[in-house]
C-alpha cells in the first residue's frame, strides 16, 4: 500500500494537470486534498477528475452558492500496530 502522503500528491498532480488548483493538507489520521471545481469543466475533464479521485479511500463534493465547489479527497494514514492490543486478558 503507498504511503499516503505519495498517494496524495498523485491525486493532487492529477486534479492540477486537468487545470484545477490544489491544497493538500497533512492530517493526524489522513491527508486531504482540495481542489475548486469551475462551472466550465468538460466532460472529459470530469472524468479525469473522477478518476483520480477513485485513488482515494473517501472524496466528496461541496457545492454552495457562496463559495462555489470544492473537491476533497482523503488518504487515511494506517494506524500504528502495538504487541498488546487487547490488553492482558485478551485471549486468541
Amino acid at each position: 500500500m503507498p504511503v499516503p502522503g505519495v498517494s496524495a500528491a498523485a491525486i493532487a498532480a492529477r486534479l492540477s494537470a486537468v487545470g484545477l488548483p490544489t491544497r493538500v493538507e497533512e492530517h493526524a489520521r489522513f491527508t486531504s486534498v482540495e481542489a475548486e471545481v469551475p462551472e466550465s469543466l468538460s466532460a472529459e475533464s470530469w472524468k479525469e477528475v473522477l478518476a483520480a479521485l477513485a485513488e482515494a479511500d473517501r472524496f466528496g463534493l461541496l457545492a454552495t452558492c457562496q463559495n462555489g465547489r470544492t473537491l476533497r479527497a482523503v488518504v487515511e494514514k494506517p494506524v500504528p500496530t502495538t504487541g498488546d492490543v487487547g490488553g492482558p486478558s485478551h485471549q486468541r
